[in-house]
């Protein structure tokens, strides 16, 4: 019976909360917050101390794991056996990988109230100012957007994670040691988790300006080019994305606009909430993701190019397949983030342009006062995620990223042809790597 329940709330959500379940189920199980989704009809975070001792584990756990990994020198790319060069990188790698993930572990505990504060100004959106001014959300869509995405992400790691394992490191016949499975992949579904909750509060933030730009329209369609007439006393239901909107009887335009800056701001504290409580988490997200796609995309290219005699139990299909698509996962996770946060901003800019419309159209001066404090207000709040103020999260992150990861693998493969084991057999090394790679194709 319970489990019957349980699985109807997962499909049938009633509230902000609900949508939020699965997220927070799985940011719960890999340690990043230390709350779970009450299955109670008001809906709330609880703390679970389960959660919490699952934190204060994980954070030793990941210490000490690492730690063996040092002192007996088997982590995964030891196993490689590639040229010192790329052994240095591949220790920056697993330090950058263990400490970040600590970091986002101990950043996220410290600020949770974050969260919390942040769930419950959308609760107070949907369930208070919207349906003022004609909102009612469907949460059944956005929990499938929400969920949806959430497998989408889980599901390629997993397939990522078994491939390497079960097919890659098993046909290379390579010996891993549980330390050392542990300390690879272990920082892969920490980033998961994250790249699920972050992006899941941009889906939310992109519905809230939406419902917002729709009410704003509405009222647009309701003015004639002469005067503006009082709502008609009417209420017509319209289905949205995720959203319903229905003629409100009694409120008049100049009141509209009001509860609609009332709205606006508040979503723009949503907003600037999660980006304090994330920045941390994507500045070292992001710089995890940018190193691993720089020094997987330097393996590959290696290879390829015959830079370095591998003496490791990989061939050279099992080498570049395993490295290219460690590559695609960490783009996938950047590309996730930046576009939440981008379709999320998008849509907040295209209020300005509502607003000024209605502000060249009407004739009330009380309504002109209320349309010309709301561009005032536009002016002030505007939503903008960013790393720890370091760098923006919209896609211009593209480019940069971009025109660094091209710098720094022509500086790394200069080391490689510079080095002086590499001076000879350089031809032979490719003609022999081109070929293994042509072998196990065909």
């Amino acid at each position: 019976m319970w489990l019957s329940e349980y699985l109807d709330g997962l499909s049938r959500p009633e509230n902000v909360y609900g949508c939020y379940r699965v997220t927070f189920g799985l940011a719960l199980f890999f340690g990043l917050v230390p709350y779970y989704v009450d299955s109670s009809a008001a809906g709330c975070l609880r703390i679970s101390w389960i959660g919490l001792a699952n934190i204060i584990v994980r954070i030793f756990f990941y210490t000490l794991n690492f730690y063996c990994s040092i002192i007996e020198r088997r982590s995964l790319m030891s196993n490689l056996s590639l040229t010192n060069l790329s052994r240095l990188t591949a220790d920056l790698e697993m330090f950058n990988g263990i400490f970040g993930i600590i970091a986002v572990l101990v950043v996220s505990f410290l600020n949770r109230e974050e969260l919390v504060y942040l769930i419950k100004l959308f609760n107070s959106l949907e369930s208070e100012l919207f349906p003022r001014v004609g909102i009612n959300f469907r949460q059944i869509q956005a929990a499938y957007q929400i969920n949806g995405l959430a497998a989408f992400l889980l599901s390629t790691l997993l397939i990522f994670v078994g491939y390497s394992y079960f097919k890659v490191f098993t046909i290379a016949r390579t010996y891993l040691s549980n330390l050392a499975m542990l300390s690879y992949f272990s920082p892969h579904f920490i980033i998961c988790a994250v790249c699920i909750l972050v992006c899941g509060l941009f889906i939310k933030l992109r519905i809230y300006f939406s419902a917002l730009n729709e009410v704003l329209k509405n009222l647009a369609r309701q003015w004639d080019t002469h005067s503006i007439k009082a709502v008609q006393k009417q209420r017509s239901l319209q289905c949205l994305d995720s959203f319903s909107m229905y003629t409100i009887v009694t409120k008049d335009p100049a009141e509209i606009i009001q509860e609609s800056m009332e709205i606006h701001h508040l979503i723009c504290e949503a907003a600037a909430t999660a980006n304090k409580y994330f920045t941390y988490q994507l500045l070292t997200i992001i710089s995890i993701a940018f190193l691993i796609i720089v020094f997987d995309a330097y393996y590959v290219l290696e290879t390829l190019l015959g830079k370095s005699k591998r003496e490791s139990k990989f061939k050279a299909v099992e080498f570049v397949t395993f490295f290219s698509c460690q590559m695609i996962l960490y783009l996938i996770a950047i590309i996730s983030i930046v576009e939440g946060s981008n379709r999320a901003i998008k849509k907040s800019e295209k209020t300005g342009g509502i607003v000024h419309s209605l502000l060249n159209r009407t004739k009330s001066a009380e309504v002109r006062e209320k349309l010309q404090q709301f561009s005032m207000q536009l002016m002030h709040l505007k939503i903008n995620f960013t790393a720890a103020g370091l760098f923006n999260i919209d896609r211009t992150l593209y480019f940069t990223i971009s025109g660094a990861l091209t710098t720094y693998l022509i500086i790394l493969l200069q080391f490689t042809s510079n080095s002086p084991s590499n001076e000879n057999g350089n031809g032979l090394e490719c003609s022999e790597a081109l070929h293994n790679i042509t072998n196990q194709t065909v």
